[in-house]
């Protein structure tokens, strides 16, 4: 159980105008409140219709309330929730009211960290829910309900048990050589290990496809200008979004729009045109569309193809940017293919992708779609996917790696003793995506991430 003894209140609504808000109380005097509040106790998990009273007996407002005792609630505490009308001044005389009788303000996510010290779910349980509310796509909603329902914790859970089993082998063998138990000739410890490596791998593909559901890809469209940038950023987001003309240097700042392929989020970034800039304010945009290239997992670089060769894009975009940052993966888009006769395509050599394509006309544009998504490892018909975070991908990536510094102790050297504390660097870092096995700061670094009511 949580140590913090408090009551805490917080809207668990947006803010605004609405048909209907709820303010919800969580904590040990969740029933005082209550009674203070309605006038009355209420029977548990039974909505009941009633006015909402403040301390002097003045009516506030009118609606349901209904009361959860704990365990048997969300957080695991007693909860008490209070549906009225959805007015900003009705409901701030409520959380008012309900402050003066002993509740303080919840902090962002502290009915969810509640939740998780009080055994009711699980870390990625709890993160699931911050990934619902922020699911940018059908598919993401998806795939955040099934970690939310347990999936991805079960699978966790199955594979720490599996390291677990092996351990206490290898350990035992280890700690009662008198029991002449030669685990390092017994092919299962090896069958064993590499079932764990390939369950791990599996595990980790479908995560990586969770995590891009709700990362999504950032791309960055750049050019010297005129090249079609705009025009390409208004193909992919399928409406104006840019102001699209013959005048050179249109674009001034940087643009931004998400949309959805295949469910993938796609951050598209279109930026000012790349040129010696003839004022400051050009200047400055170029100095923007510099970061975000330097930040983007994916830079289309727009190319007149009725005007320009093709030419080594990765030298050419240093040479526009007249810098020497790391440059991202680079997709050259020969544009405006309508003008040349050529068709659409997709060519690939060695250092080089190159998509043909003409933006104003939508020519092409899907070819570039699928390129994407292949680029960035996305697979919409991958089954059975949830959603994941980058701390989940990092911890299932430092699991792969002590697994595979155990194996080739055990194969190589025979090396018992290192296996058996690789497998439990392994199950440390497994715990760790569920919350068994986690920092505080960490705890607080991701429950300061949800919004308040949550």
């Amino acid at each position: 159980m949580t140590q913090n003894q408090s009551t805490i209140v917080a809207l668990a609504t947006p803010p605004g105008k609405g048909g209907v808000a709820i303010v919800r109380v969580s904590g040990p005097l969740s029933r005082d409140i209550t009674s203070k509040i309605l006038g009355k106790s209420l029977t548990p998990r039974q909505a009941t219709y009633l006015p909402f009273i403040d301390r002097s007996g003045q009516q506030l407002d009118v609606g349901i309330a209904i009361f959860f005792q704990g365990p048997h609630s969300f957080t695991g505490e007693d909860v008490v929730e209070f549906q009225g009308h959805g007015g900003p001044v009705v409901m701030d005389m409520l959380m008012e009211s309900i402050l003066q009788c002993g509740a303080s303000l919840a902090r962002p996510g502290e009915f969810s960290e509640r939740a998780f010290y009080n055994d009711k779910m699980d870390l990625t349980q709890a993160e699931a829910i911050a990934d619902i509310i922020d699911s940018g796509s059908k598919q993401a909603a998806i795939s955040a309900l099934r970690s939310l329902n347990g999936e991805f914790s079960n699978k966790v859970h199955l594979l720490v048990e599996k390291v677990v089993q092996l351990r206490i082998f290898v350990e035992a063998a280890i700690d009662f050589p008198e029991e002449e138990i030669d685990f390092l000739a017994d092919d299962n410890v090896v069958s064993q290990l590499t079932d764990i490596i390939q369950d791990l791998a599996e595990l980790m593909r479908n995560a990586q496809q969770g995590s891009l559901l709700r990362e999504g890809m950032k791309v960055v469209i750049a050019g010297k200008p005129n090249a079609g940038k705009s025009s390409l950023l208004n193909a992919l987001s399928g409406k104006q979004s840019a102001i699209v003309t013959d005048i050179a240097g249109t674009t001034r700042d940087v643009l931004t729009e998400q949309i959805s392929i295949d469910g993938l989020p796609l951050h598209i970034i279109d930026t000012a045109g790349l040129r010696k800039a003839k004022d400051k304010v050009e200047q400055i945009g170029i100095e923007r569309a510099t970061r975000e290239i330097e930040q983007a997992d994916r830079v289309l670089l727009v190319v007149d193809a009725a005007e320009e060769k093709i030419e080594d894009v990765e030298q050419t975009l240093s040479k526009l940017l007249d810098s020497d940052i790391s440059l991202p993966p680079v997709t050259q888009i020969r544009n405006k293919c309508d003008l040349t006769g050529e068709l659409p395509d997709v060519c690939e050599s060695e250092n080089l992708v190159t998509v043909t394509m003409s933006a104003s006309e939508l020519t092409g544009l899907d070819l570039l779609k699928q390129h994407l998504k292949r680029v960035i490892g996305y697979n919409a018909s991958e089954s059975g996917v949830f959603m994941a975070r980058r701390r989940h991908i990092d911890a299932l990536t430092r699991a792969s790696e002590h697994l595979d510094t155990g194996y080739a102790q055990l194969t190589g050297m025979a090396a018992g003793e290192i296996l058996a504390e690789e497998l439990k660097l392994t199950q440390n870092c497994l715990n760790e995506i569920t919350g068994e096995f986690t920092s505080d700061d960490l705890l607080g670094k991701i429950f300061s991430s949800f919004c308040i009511g949550k």
